[in-house]
């Protein structure tokens, strides 16, 4: 079957899905399929585009079998949304023209509409073409709880695109349970909903020992580091690690280590300096080549995110520190499908969201108990190699991409 896909980012961008649709498109191929993928050329977390992908509009190559279509952007400066929506309409624009007459069985198209309403009606609407629509966050609700969208009109046309898009595709794919109820409320019935989590390569990820390049070069093989390693943006809620670290000031040889980029670091990075402390590092983004030493020079691993966002997400690096075997302290909403996932494996420790104290308490605990913290530990790997990878994933697209076309 001849595969479209349309999202924005692909190895080797740094934005989280990047890696997700790299493997994916990689094991369709592997499962006889054809795949072009259509994404911007690489410029996350940044908003700089890479100095190899600049000067042209239309970028054509075929990496391991996936023909690859890269949509030029502007450079921007990503902390200002009204210039990252400026890369979304070149995207767009870019992505519709590439595609415009492209041969093609079903498409998988990524929501929110923001980068992907014109290829959306083009293929959707225009030549009525089978249409998944994957969904990785419930808009208008994320922007609504993030403070980003505040306006009743905007509010309004935001919901009343995404419901356009997702009401017209063909099937839509959910990454978590938790989406089905704000998915429902944008007029999706039941019948066009599938469930497919996400994936992580347990082969590039495994539980690799402490001391390694990594770690040395940042001086973390001797300190017992608490992690966060991912998107430093506005719906996590960072700034109640700080609090944690500071009430964790005694501990001597405890770090607490940021390693990415994003629009809040700059804010995280002012606060970490007024509070005096000691105990933070922060780290530049890593290329995802070293993300399997990033995530082994971790003693504990975090996913934390404000309340009330966690049901509307369920993040990809949950995956990445379970095939990592680390322990997880996660702070997010209990009854997420993040809280489900964290206690069905049975591989991390649960605290609620914006509290600094409860969060102090798990680190301190797992830190003690070294056989809690191996247990956790090897229940997450075993979790993310029997459930999470790549050809579970693409065996499961497959399917769906089935219906969508006998439909």
């Amino acid at each position: 079957m001849n595969i479209l896909i349309i999202a924005p980012y692909y190895t080797p961008d740094l934005g989280p899905s990047a890696p997700l649709f790299s493997m994916l498109s990689k094991a369709l191929l592997q499962r006889g399929h054809q795949v072009t993928v259509v994404v911007m050329v690489p410029h996350y977390p940044s908003g700089q585009v890479l100095p190899a992908y600049r000067g042209k509009w239309i970028q054509k190559t075929v990496e391991q079998g996936v023909k690859v279509v890269r949509i030029g952007i502007p450079s921007i400066d990503r902390k200002k949304l009204s210039k990252r929506l400026v890369q979304f309409a070149y995207y767009q624009i870019g992505a519709t023209l590439a595609s415009f007459n492209q041969k093609f069985d079903a498409a998988i198209i990524t929501a929110p509409f923001v980068t992907s309403l014109l290829p959306f009606i083009r293929h959707g609407i225009m030549r009525h073409k089978p249409i998944i629509m994957s969904i990785h966050d419930v808009y208008p609700d994320v922007g609504i709880k993030l403070g980003v969208f505040k306006h009743k009109l905007l509010i309004a046309t935001v919901g009343w695109l995404e419901s356009f898009c997702l009401k017209h595709s063909t099937c839509v794919r959910i990454l978590s349970d938790s989406f089905r109820p704000g998915v429902r409320a944008l007029g999706v019935p039941d019948n066009k909903i599938t469930i497919i989590y996400d994936w992580v390569d347990t082969e590039l990820i495994q539980p690799f020992p402490k001391d390694n390049a990594f770690s040395r070069e940042n001086h973390l093989s001797d300190k017992f580091v608490v992690l966060y390693a991912g998107n430093i943006g506005l719906s996590q809620g960072l700034e109640h690690i700080l609090a944690a670290a500071e009430l964790l000031s005694d501990q001597d040889n405890m770090r607490f280590v940021f390693v990415g980029d994003g629009a809040g670091k700059e804010y995280l990075q002012t606060q970490s300096r007024h509070r005096k402390l000691s105990n933070v590092q922060f780290i530049p983004f890593q290329p995802r080549e070293r993300l399997p030493e990033v995530l082994a020079s971790a003693d504990i691993s975090l996913i934390i995110l404000r309340r009330g966002i966690g049901f509307d997400s369920l993040p990809s690096k949950t995956f990445s520190i379970m095939a990592s075997g680390r322990p997880i302290v996660v702070s997010i909403d209990e009854e997420s499908e993040t809280w489900k996932l964290i206690n069905k494996a049975d591989a991390g420790v649960w605290v609620p969201p914006e509290d600094p104290s409860r969060l102090a308490d798990a680190i301190l605990t797992l830190k003690q108990d070294t056989n809690l913290s191996k247990h956790l530990g090897h229940n997450g790997r075993i979790w993310a190699e029997q459930n999470h990878s790549p050809q579970n994933a693409a065996a499961q697209f497959e399917m769906l991409i089935n219906k969508a076309v006998a439909k």
